[in-house]
């Protein structure tokens, strides 16, 4: 069956994301903030939530982790979609792929913003054989 679980930040930090202090950097805002652009989700709503790297990390780097995926087989395909902004000031965005018992980080997807200050979606597929975290 299918077990999709969207995650829109308006109640938690859905179960994909431990809690914001492991995660330096990151604050959950939205665009009524004052903190400057985006001002609205990528629906167009400004009291919506989603996550932002603060200006104190503007030029280090700061991490997301999500909680232990399970293996992935010809039936279970693991499919992520998110939306993502990226401003002037910023960086590159990366996902990475750590399987467990192995100490690398594989960067699968990343984008580093030639289309800046508007709302972007991506899906990534992700196959894997042991229990990952992305």
């Amino acid at each position: 069956g299918s077990s999709c679980e969207k995650c829109d930040f308006e109640t938690d930090l859905c179960n994909a994301f431990n809690e914001l202090n492991l995660h330096p950097g990151w604050i959950k805002r939205n665009g009524r903030s004052g903190m400057g652009p985006p001002y609205f989700d990528h629906s167009g709503n400004d009291s919506a939530y989603f996550l932002s790297l603060s200006s104190e990390f503007r030029y280090s780097s700061a991490t997301l982790r999500t909680n232990v995926f399970l293996p992935t087989d010809k039936e279970h395909v693991c499919q992520i979609t998110f939306h993502y902004w990226i401003s002037q000031m910023s960086g590159t965005l990366m996902v990475g792929l750590q399987k467990h018992y192995e100490d690398t980080i594989t960067n699968i997807w990343q984008d580093s913003g030639e289309l800046q200050n508007q709302w972007k979606s991506q899906t990534i597929i992700i196959n894997s054989t042991k229990k990952y975290e992305v």
